[in-house]
């Protein structure tokens, strides 16, 4: 008998014009960028500041850089890190590397040189396009590359002079300094845009096998060790932005506005965003900085129709004067992503906006995005549903036994979007994996439930998970509570090794400004005991001034374990 899981019970609660499955083409990213470039190619493809490029435009970008890199030495399987802000320039050269049959390797831009040290000797990467205002942090890890390309983010605006004088860019300038421009009479130093100008569009063709061959190598966040490269291949990213198509049904290829904020290096960025705009005809209206006034002048300047924001950026509207701008109805879905979302943010904006959140699920390993929520089939608190061709389970923690529905488990998932395993770690690869009833499932780490109608639901991550006693404490779910005291401005939950108890539950909090020294431990703990399980209840408060937190805006409860540590 098949459980719920593998009888995919979520599919009747698709709309009736949805199929379970769909039919992903065989094909490399190339071919159908070059597909959609020649169908949408006077479309605008990108729109950065005032300065417009179409497909045609784009298209040709994209084969001049591929040829010059290909003549500075770059072949088929070669990594190629980027350490590139949100521009133009980074998807012509995500695209360029592609052409070639090259791997990119993205690089956060707030990483240190330590951090970037690792991604690189791990990754192997030999060739480097990098933002000159980021070189500095580079070339501090000491490591050495055969060619290095370096651009500036001004090269594509018509408008030096205002741009910089705007709010969005003069921050990144006045901190940051650009190499000296003798740098370039080195010979392994070029700049992005002489190469352009100097190559013709005639890079070799290089064969690809969208099932093997590796599109990108990201690496995971670091919360269990060192990060990992993470092998997505150019199926992976097919498949799954077919699926996120097929699922948002709503949307209308060639005719869609895309705000394009979430940073490039990061999966909710590069697949979602980028790729996922350049294959289905999108313009995306590409913006360095999440600057709030920014995206509202965007989404109104540009009529966009489609929001995609991390949850930390509804946080911030929900509250900001300005949001009122937009008619958030009008719009055909907003999505959350890159983590967790909050219930009281989901029910704030909400009553503000009268707009609901379509919420999904997905990690790195994933490609982006496994499970999505529908727009007018939202319910608060879940993920929604496994998209098509994706089949999700809930499973024991630490057996290869499904959970009954409605009961807390680790989230398995299996489906062509799935990586092909991490980058030289066999071992880590394996760990992940889990068979059950001939079905190999990969264990995402993330602890939650599903519903009696196939609605899954994310409750916290398996590392996060404090035991109280041999009772669980979920620390999301202590977040969610003192995140409503009004006095709280954020707060992150972590659990601190005793030895009689096994781990007690410490919160950190920041009040805000007129609330500090004027609310104690005791006023938080009173505010919980009719909230929370009293094993629940945090025995250990410290005030701060911050917590720390992940580049794209997430508490990082490892920094917080860290810091305790």
């Amino acid at each position: 008998m098949k459980s719920p899981y593998e009888e995919k019970i979520w599919i009747k609660n698709y709309p009736s014009d949805m199929p379970a499955e769909i039919d992903i083409p065989v094909k490399s990213v190339n071919e159908i960028f070059d597909e959609v470039a020649e169908k949408y190619k006077n479309r605008d493809a990108i729109i950065f500041y005032g300065n417009t490029i179409n497909f045609k435009t784009l298209h040709d970008k994209v084969l001049r850089l591929a040829t010059a890199l290909h003549d500075l030495g770059v072949r088929k399987g070669d990594r190629v890190a980027f350490v590139l802000l949100n521009s133009p320039e980074h998807i012509i050269a995500l695209l360029a590397t592609l052409r070639i049959g090259a791997v990119c390797t993205p690089v956060s831009p707030v990483y240190v040189s330590s951090e970037i040290k690792h991604q690189l000797e791990d990754s192997g990467a030999q060739f480097l396009i990098c933002q000159d205002i980021l070189y500095s942090a580079v070339e501090k890890t000491g490591y050495e590359f055969k060619q290095i390309i370096l651009t500036n983010i001004t090269e594509s605006l018509p408008k030096l002079k205002k741009i910089l004088g705007s709010t969005i860019l003069k921050g990144v300038y006045q901190k940051m300094a650009a190499p000296p421009v003798e740098i370039y009479n080195r010979s392994s130093f070029h700049e992005f845009q002489d190469l352009i100008k100097k190559y013709q569009p005639n890079p070799p063709v290089v064969e690809i096998d969208p099932m093997e061959d590796i599109v990108t190598l990201p690496y995971t966040g670091g919360t269990t060790g060192k990060p990992k490269g993470v092998m997505i291949t150019h199926y992976n990213i097919v498949a799954n932005v077919k699926q996120l198509f097929t699922h948002i049904s709503v949307l209308e290829e060639g005719n869609e506005v895309w705000i394009s904020y979430m940073p490039f290096y990061h999966a909710a960025g590069q697949v979602v965003t980028v790729l996922n705009s350049i294959m289905h005809g999108f313009t995306m209206v590409v913006l360095t900085n999440p600057d709030v006034d920014e995206i509202l002048y965007s989404i109104m300047r540009y009529k966009s129709k489609i929001f995609f924001g991390a949850p930390t950026m509804y946080e911030i509207l929900k509250d900001y004067k300005k949001t009122d701008r937009v008619d958030w109805k009008s719009l055909k879905i907003l999505i959350s992503g890159a983590d967790a979302l909050h219930e009281y943010t989901a029910k704030d904006w909400k009553d503000r906006t009268g707009a609901d959140i379509c919420e999904g699920f997905g990690q790195t390993e994933t490609s982006s995005t496994t499970h999505l929520a529908f727009p007018r089939k939202v319910r608060i608190g879940s993920v929604g549903l496994p998209l098509p061709n994706t089949l999700a389970a809930i499973v024991d923690p630490d057996k290869d036994e499904y959970m009954p529905i409605n009961e807390i488990g680790e989230i398995v998932v299996n489906g062509p979007q799935l990586t092909k395993g991490y980058w030289k770690n066999p071992q880590a690869t394996q760990d992940c994996v889990s068979e059950m009833n001939g079905i190999k499932w990969w264990r995402t780490g993330d602890l939650g439930y599903m519903d009696e109608d196939g609605f899954f639901y994310v409750y916290d991550r398996k590392r996060d998970l404090i035991k109280y006693k041999g009772l669980r404490v979920f620390a999301r779910e202590v977040e969610e509570v003192i995140k409503i005291h009004p006095k709280v401005k954020e707060v992150g939950i972590i659990g601190v090794p005793d030895q009689k108890v096994g781990q007690n539950v410490k919160a950190m909090i920041v009040l805000e400004t007129d609330a500090r020294g004027n609310l104690s431990e005791q006023d938080i703990i009173d505010f919980c005991k009719d909230k929370l399980t009293p094993y629940k209840i945090p025995r250990i408060i410290e005030f701060v001034g911050e917590v720390p937190k992940t580049d794209i805006g997430k508490v990082s409860r490892r920094e917080l374990r860290e810091e305790e540590e």
